[in-house]
């Protein structure tokens, strides 16, 4: 997963970082700042819908490379809770819940620096053979 950081530009952008606690769960912190807003000192929601799909699929890529597989959103459910300030850290955690041969189910949930849930999500994933991706190159050597 180490490789994920190189290639991923959005996060990197947007000084989203993660870190597997075990296959299948990870967490992933957000310093919300004035490009993430919709209006002033406020989130916009796309962007909290885009960190929450990072969430879910970084845990779903956590469980599923080290089967050489690679992971894409189906689609996914998003409960905005409470309103997210500009100056915040977000701490997402995400957990895959259901893994079949294909189909990753996850949850998300996403909450503030005074420990508040401000977001839920719950998504679905297809698990896909690496040699279809323009990575495959990298999960092959083990450097994803």
């Amino acid at each position: 997963m180490e490789i994920y950081n190189k290639v991923n530009q959005f996060g990197n952008l947007n000084q989203m970082k993660f870190e597997v606690l075990k296959p299948g769960n990870v967490v992933y912190t957000l310093p919300v700042e004035s490009q993430h807003e919709s209006s002033p000192g406020v989130m916009h929601g796309g962007f909290m819908a885009a960190f929450m799909d990072a969430i879910m699929g970084v845990a779903t890529l956590s469980l599923t490379t080290e089967k050489g597989h690679l992971t894409s959103t189906v689609e996914f459910k998003l409960n905005f809770l409470k309103p997210i300030k500009t100056g915040q850290k977000l701490t997402g955690y995400g957990v895959v819940q259901h893994q079949g041969s294909r189909i990753l189910v996850t949850e998300g949930k996403v909450y503030n620096e005074n420990n508040e849930l401000v977001a839920l999500g719950l998504g679905t994933f297809n698990s896909y053979p690496a040699e279809k991706s323009a990575v495959a190159h990298l999960i092959n050597q083990k450097q994803f």
